[in-house]
């Protein structure tokens, strides 16, 4: 299992309303920790951290491409929380990926929403 995931993030504030809005509202997990520099989110025993990265090191920005993480994929309730999840995040102004091929763009048994959090990492809501 799974114990945690840290993630630096550029900008804490809007990751924060990011994360909270997706972890707290739409999955399922309750804040767990909160300090200066940082917050984190837990379902079960496993948690989610984002970090504000130090400034000298935000000269060279995140992209799934590089070496490192590529996406966070979370399992959403059914068919119909996809959905409202994606309207939810148009209406927030949200980048979603792969908006021509909704909800397959994982292929044609595969139904999920795809978009990027502040920083442009990429998250990705199943279907079971």
């Amino acid at each position: 299992m799974l114990h945690h995931v840290e993630v630096y993030v550029s900008n804490l504030a809007r990751s924060k309303d990011f994360w909270s809005w997706l972890l707290e509202s739409e999955l399922g997990y309750v804040r767990y920790q909160e300090w200066a520099s940082g917050i984190s989110w837990k379902q079960n025993a496993t948690y989610l951290v984002f970090v504000q990265a130090e400034e000298r090191f935000l000269d060279t920005p995140y992209h799934r491409c590089r070496v490192g993480l590529n996406h966070l994929a979370f399992y959403a309730r059914d068919r119909e929380h996809v959905d409202e999840m994606r309207e939810e995040a148009i209406r927030r102004g949200i980048s979603v990926l792969y908006q021509d091929r909704h909800p397959h763009a994982g292929g044609e048994g595969h139904y999920a929403l795809y978009f990027e959090d502040p920083d442009r990492i990429k998250v990705e809501i199943v279907a079971p």
